[in-house]
């Protein structure tokens, strides 16, 4: 009996959002060398990587959960003409999982792959 309960429990916390630091581990792994450890950004990568702290800064002030899930991910990234490749990579596969349930801007709820929500919840706690 108590196996069932803590299978239940186990059920429950592995649908619930990421929390921050689950997402900063897989940052500091994956993205801090072009981002910078605080995502910021790193001077040695070019000036193209943007300060990831300032994307709840664009005009409206919301925070794009849709489009930055995207862009890490890479599934809505059209390559311009003549541009042989995206600076940033793309990094759906490498964040494949067990999905999350992830409230996006409109309301919807969307299945997000647990690293990929991971990444989104962290991206959001730095935003200054």
């Amino acid at each position: 009996m108590a196996f069932v309960g803590m299978g239940a429990l186990v059920a429950c916390a592995a649908t619930e959002m990421p929390t921050p630091s689950e997402g900063q581990a897989l940052f500091a792994q994956n993205c801090a060398s072009c981002h910078g450890a605080d995502a910021r950004g790193n001077p040695a990568a070019g000036a193209a990587v943007p300060d990831l702290t300032r994307i709840a800064l664009l005009p409206d002030g919301a925070f794009p959960r849709t489009r930055i899930l995207s862009e890490i991910d890479g599934y809505t990234r059209v390559r311009e003409p003549g541009q042989r490749h995206h600076v940033m990579p793309e990094f759906g596969v490498l964040l494949d999982g067990e999905t999350v349930p992830v409230t996006l801007e409109d309301g919807t709820i969307s299945p997000v792959p647990r690293p990929l929500a991971a990444l989104l919840a962290y991206l959001e706690s730095v935003q200054g």
